[in-house]
């Protein structure tokens, strides 16, 4: 069985296939709807849960970078599984000792799984697709994969309620642990590509026009299988080196970092469209419909992003800029529904599923940008500086909202945030690095 998981995929739509199993069952668990309430219903305060929720964002982000490096010194497959056996672990623990500590020890390990998965799969999936010659696909298979993700959150989310009826906690939390474990499987069926160029190779690297900033090595070549790269401490501590090199030292890398993080950063506002659609006047479950019209915004700007990967940076930017007016008139017009009726309820949630789409869309065709601009071997590293990044956006964005809800309604608070998009679409057309055909 073992043998048959990891044999190697055929053809580019054997790696997709992988590519959105893994994605599509990451987070395909149930207990994603309920775990506040499990906490709650255990005896913890609210400042307890937000004292978990920190250790789990907290956990993440101090070992993304070094995690990263990681994945560049040893298998990305080995990490992936190690990853998702964690993930099952946190749930684990959490209905063997559901208690504060046993809560805190839980999210510590997930978000010690969350750190090791993230820019790891990314990374596996494009060298692998480097080494079959079609980095091309690489936009269409992360659109599908995500697409698979947001489809797998919004089922896990309906699947809680009838799973709670049944068993209660425990069924919800040990079904959880069983898709988890499911989970692994997928990992462990990725294809496990080798790395496309020497580490020494980045000492070349340097704010050089496209194309002369280090030679690529064809995979499996003598330089890539070079027996005098170091090992053990002294590799992992060459690869963090080369990782935060490039992803510092090379001006489209830097800004290909940048731009995804912000991307993919603001998008932490959708935390808040429950808030904001009881805000217009929703009751509880139109508000869940209403919410899962920018799922659907989502899903459908993650699929398409395959064929948005050759659109031009300039008209990806009018995009961008056009969803940015969109979340802005849709959050006010939710604001209004209040006085004008709830017809701009859907009105405005219509223009906001619109631009989520729009922004995950351009958000998936800079991040395939960014693979095709990376030219040293520490990929997993150069990435995990975006997901760095990506972090403090969204903790700026959940900060402001905080502050800004003091003194602004909740719509023109949200509407407020659009402006990340405007400012987004003016950078894009400089800071998208070029695709790489046109390299």
């Amino acid at each position: 069985m073992v043998s048959r998981l990891t044999h190697e995929p055929v053809g580019v739509r054997g790696v997709a296939i992988r590519a959105v199993l893994f994605k599509g069952t990451r987070d395909l668990l149930p207990i994603y709807a309920l775990y506040g309430v499990l906490f709650a219903d255990h005896g913890l305060s609210t400042a307890q849960i937000s004292l978990l929720l920190a250790l789990w964002s907290v956990t993440a982000f101090v070992l993304e970078v070094p995690s990263g490096a990681w994945a560049d010194t040893v298998s990305r497959r080995a990490l992936l599984v190690l990853s998702s056996l964690l993930q099952a672990t946190c749930f684990a623990l959490w209905m063997l000792a559901p208690s504060f500590l046993g809560f805190a020890l839980g999210f510590v390990v997930w978000g010690v799984a969350s750190s090791l998965e993230s820019g790891t799969f990314e990374a596996l999936i494009y060298d692998d697709l480097v080494a079959r010659g079609e980095p091309s696909a690489y936009a269409s298979i992360m659109g599908w994969a995500r697409g698979a993700q947001e489809t797998t959150v919004l089922v896990a989310i309906l699947a809680a309620a009838p799973l709670f009826a049944l068993g209660g906690y425990p069924l919800v939390g040990w079904v959880s642990v069983g898709i988890a474990l499911l989970h692994t499987l997928t990992a462990v069926a990725l294809p496990s590509a080798p790395v496309a160029i020497s580490a020494g190779a980045v000492d070349d690297l340097d704010d050089e026009p496209p194309g002369t900033a280090g030679p690529h090595v064809v995979p499996g070549s003598s330089q890539s299988m070079s027996g005098a790269e170091p090992g053990g401490l002294s590799r992992y501590v060459t690869m963090l080196r080369t990782g935060t090199a490039e992803a510092f030292r090379v001006r489209r890398v830097r800004r290909g970092v940048l731009l995804g993080a912000l991307l993919y950063g603001v998008t932490a506002f959708d935390e808040y469209f429950g808030l904001l659609a009881v805000s217009g006047g929703a009751s509880t479950s139109t508000s869940a419909l209403l919410v899962a019209v920018t799922v659907a915004g989502s899903l459908v700007g993650s699929v398409l992003a395959g064929r948005t990967e050759v659109v031009p940076a300039r008209w990806l930017a009018v995009a961008l800029f056009l969803a940015g007016i969109l979340f802005i008139a849709g959050s006010l017009a939710v604001g209004a529904a209040l006085t004008a009726g709830p017809w701009l309820l859907w009105v405005g949630f219509a223009g906001i599923g619109i631009a989520y789409g729009i922004d995950f869309t351009i958000e998936v065709v800079a991040g395939a940008r960014l693979q095709a601009a990376i030219e040293g071997r520490a990929r997993a590293t150069v990435l995990s500086f975006s997901g760095l990044l990506s972090e403090v956006v969204a903790l700026l964005v959940f900060g402001f909202v905080a502050a800004a809800t003091q003194w602004l309604t909740m719509s023109a608070t949200i509407a407020l945030l659009g402006t990340v998009l405007l400012v987004s679409a003016l950078l894009t057309p400089s800071w998208l690095p070029p695709r790489a055909a046109d390299d």
